[in-house]
């Protein structure tokens, strides 16, 4: 089951505060896209992201979008970041994970993965050796693939509701 747990979880995005990041000990970020930083497919960002993502690097903090998805649907999307990215990243494998921290200049140990998905970007992250924060889906996703994996990661959801005292399996 360790592999599957996040270093934490927090409902959205907005959630992650710099001095969050810093009591981690992370100077790196990798973010994901569907569901972390837009709905599933849209190229409309989700409100504050864009900000977010601002804050975070004249913070200090390098930020990277890392993605499954193929470049023509990440590259528009980067651009409105101003972010590099890395496109299909064949998450949860570990080589994408280490490019990426590899073009930024980072180390393992001092990055974190931010996204929605447990079996993609916190295995991922688990098996790169890197921190990574489980944020909660949002918006309905079609895909059969997806809902199946929802389905999988309910037990681990509840799971991390429990160690931090919430009610249900909405983490």
């Amino acid at each position: 089951m360790a592999l599957l747990l996040p270093t934490i979880a927090v409902e959205n995005l907005l959630d992650v505060t710099p001095a969050m990041l810093t009591a981690l000990e992370v100077d790196t970020i990798l973010l994901d896209v569907d569901n972390t930083l837009a709905y599933h497919g849209s190229q409309e960002p989700f409100p504050g992201t864009v900000e977010w993502s601002h804050e975070m690097r004249r913070q200090g903090f390098r930020v990277m979008i890392l993605s499954n998805n193929f470049a023509k649907r990440v590259a528009p999307f980067a651009a409105k970041y101003d972010l590099p990215f890395l496109s299909f990243s064949i998450k949860p494998f570990p080589i994408a994970y280490l490019r990426a921290i590899r073009k930024l200049g980072a180390k393992r140990e001092k990055t974190v993965v931010i996204g929605d998905q447990v079996f993609t970007d916190v295995v991922g992250a688990n098996l790169s050796r890197m921190k990574s924060v489980l944020l909660t889906p949002r918006g309905a996703e079609k895909g059969f693939s997806i809902r199946i994996r929802r389905a999988l990661e309910k037990p681990v959801r509840r799971r991390l509701a429990q160690r931090q005292g919430k009610k249900g399996g909405d983490v």
